[in-house]
């Protein structure tokens, strides 16, 4: 009999252990969601870059619900988006019907000052559809991500350094993560290299930005060392397309890749997701072709997607031991 019972107890301590077990791994497994808002100009909206890292996250992630959201000015930068009242939609938790209609009267009368202002016009179509729709639209952010525009160059100087704190204060305010996208449009090739670029004057911009991230005590996405690292290991690809000032398919997919790196400080390496498709085409006639008349939508096979995703992992890393330093 005492067998006996000493065997029940330990049936029903072990059936309990397994139940909290499957409990948890339940858990684990749930569909879980992020938030997560681009702030940015064509060079986040070219290739659709923030549904590539949604493909990479969800693929990376099985379960996980990647939700985007972007702002896009074509060709502004983060003052600018502090001018069109960008910062509200950071805030938008927590945003009022009188706050949005307040931007509305100063957005209007912006363009009364100049009604050629189509920024302040688009941001007033954005304000308008908020009003109408703002408790279905009201968000609390879980990943914020700046993007950098020619306002990166001039170090602690900077308008990037001056607006990038404003924005993360907003985001961190709410609990939300920031990763600085910093872009490189000077530095893109066109063409295949035949010497390296100079290393000085990248890493003398990586610094800074270095140094900026440690202050915010934020995620970046380094784009300037990514490139160099590519121009320097595989200077046969381009960076940016012929006709066309943008970052090109490779450039895109290195940025994905890097933005992954540091959403979620995980390698991109062996990921799936393997094609960019730009939103530019070469004419009305021919959108089955990117602006320099080759196809719209690019594969990365074999050592090219390995490379591409290695490189954007090793430079991640590498600006993360320059931070330290």
């Amino acid at each position: 009999m005492r067998r006996f019972l000493s065997s029940l107890f330990a049936y029903f301590v072990l059936g309990s252990i397994s139940t909290i077990v499957a409990e948890e791994k339940k858990s684990d497994d749930e569909t879980k969601s992020l938030d997560v808002l681009f702030i940015g100009n064509s060079y986040t909206a070219r290739h659709n870059l923030s549904q590539v890292v949604k493909a990479m996250a969800e693929e990376s992630h099985p379960g996980l619900e990647f939700n985007v959201s972007t702002v896009i000015y074509g060709g502004r930068r983060l003052v600018d988006h502090w001018r069109l009242r960008t910062q509200d939609i950071v805030n938008l938790n927590a945003l009022t019907k009188t706050q949005i209609e307040a931007n509305l009267v100063s957005l209007g009368a912006e363009v009364e000052k100049d009604p050629k202002d189509n920024y302040a016009k688009s941001a007033i179509n954005r304000y308008k559809d908020l009003l109408a729709n703002l408790e279905d639209r009201r968000t609390t952010w879980d990943i914020v991500v700046l993007q950098s525009y020619r306002d990166d160059l001039k170090g602690a100087s900077s308008l990037y350094a001056e607006y990038a704190p404003k924005f993360t204060e907003l985001a961190k305010a709410q609990g939300a993560r920031v990763i600085l996208y910093e872009t490189t449009p000077g530095t893109q090739n066109a063409k295949p290299l035949e010497s390296a670029p100079d290393r000085e004057v990248v890493m003398k911009k990586e610094k800074a930005i270095a140094t900026l991230a440690n202050q915010l005590d934020v995620a970046v996405a380094p784009m300037s060392l990514v490139a160099f690292n590519v121009q320097t290991e595989r200077p046969d690809f381009t960076l940016r397309f012929i006709n066309d000032a943008h970052l090109n398919h490779t450039m895109a997919y290195l940025t994905a890749c890097t933005i992954y790196a540091a959403m979620f400080d995980k390698s991109p390496v062996g990921l799936k997701t393997d094609t960019i498709t730009d939103i530019r085409f070469f004419n009305d006639k021919e959108k089955d072709k990117d602006r320099d008349g080759e196809p719209i939508a690019r594969q990365f096979t074999g050592k090219d997607l390995a490379d591409l995703q290695r490189i954007a992992w090793e430079s991640y890393n590498e600006f993360q031991e320059l931070r330290k330093n």
